[in-house]
């Protein structure tokens, strides 16, 4: 049977036997294909004994940064990285290229999506995408500044938007253990970090929810809503997460009732051609949030 371990050692092998040592300014081996163990191990900072006892299977753990080094060092392309990473049991550090703005395929989608309510956001809750939908039933983020298009800091601090969720509670408990999951997972994220200790200062429900240490994250549910046109209607919410874009969240509305129904197609017939998807700038492109 397979194991972690000898999957590791023989993707290590595999992966060092394909590179071209000229590409390295290397002369080319005439016996064995690819860069000799003692290549890897200068390249990567390690003993060569180390890169032996790994392509040998004797059951090493290699750090983060030894993992780091060795993707490096045999030019892993991103997805191969990420299985070097999983096999090791480690997780990556931030590459610093978190979403700050939609995919042009995924605001695409957003505008497919009509006339189903749908939103983009990324791992801090910043609305990077919409459609006119989306802004008929939560609120019109064009008129937002970019700084102010997070959904938590709406839920939390917009005056309309705070009384717009019928079971406010279980709301915003659950986007703030769904936050201090992101956080965790983005423990470099300055503009995140930022967003909490905003939100910790400046909100006392925030602050006594956030102390609570819940952590949950929930891609699927169903919300009571209070809109001031069309009333009290119930909509279902997926999230999804593009394999291509683990950062950004795809967030579709349905309704879950006749009524709902009924009540959404009014709110969708009167959506403004004006309120077209628009990739927004979060507030986390070096950007001050006020």
């Amino acid at each position: 049977m397979t194991t972690p371990t000898a999957e590791l050692a023989a993707f290590l092998r595999t992966r060092r036997e394909r590179l071209d040592p000229r590409d390295f300014g290397l002369p080319p081996r005439r016996r064995t294909p690819g860069l000799r163990r003692e290549d890897v191990a200068e390249l990567a900072g390690i003993s060569v004994d180390y890169v032996v006892r790994l392509e040998q299977a004797r059951g090493l753990r290699p750090s983060v940064d030894v993992v780091e080094a060795l993707a490096g060092a045999l030019r892993l392309a991103p997805d191969e990285r990420a299985y070097l990473f999983d096999l090791t049991r480690q997780r990556p550090r931030d590459d610093g290229e978190l979403a700050i703005a939609a995919t042009p395929p995924l605001a695409r989608l957003v505008t497919d999506l009509s006339p189903l309510p749908a939103m983009l956001l990324n791992h801090r809750y910043d609305v990077l995408a919409w459609n006119p939908e989306m802004a008929r039933l939560l609120v019109d983020f064009g008129t937002l500044p970019p700084a102010r298009r997070n959904a938590m800091w709406l839920c939390l601090m917009h005056p309309l938007v705070r009384e717009f969720y019928v079971d406010r509670e279980t709301v915003v408990r659950e986007g703030i253990a769904h936050l201090r999951a992101a956080w965790a997972a983005h423990p470099d994220d300055r503009a995140l970090s930022g967003l909490i200790d905003e939100l910790t200062g400046g909100n006392a429900e925030f602050a006594r929810l956030w102390a609570e240490q819940d952590v949950k994250v929930n891609g699927r549910g169903q919300k009571v809503v209070r809109h001031p046109e069309a009333g009290v209607l119930t909509v279902q919410f997926e999230t999804l997460r593009p394999v291509q874009d683990p950062d950004q969240l795809l967030v579709i509305h349905r309704a879950a009732d006749e009524r709902s129904q009924a009540a959404l197609d009014r709110l969708t017939r009167a959506a403004a051609p004006a309120s077209a998807p628009t990739p927004a700038r979060s507030a986390s492109g070096g950007a001050r949030r006020p």
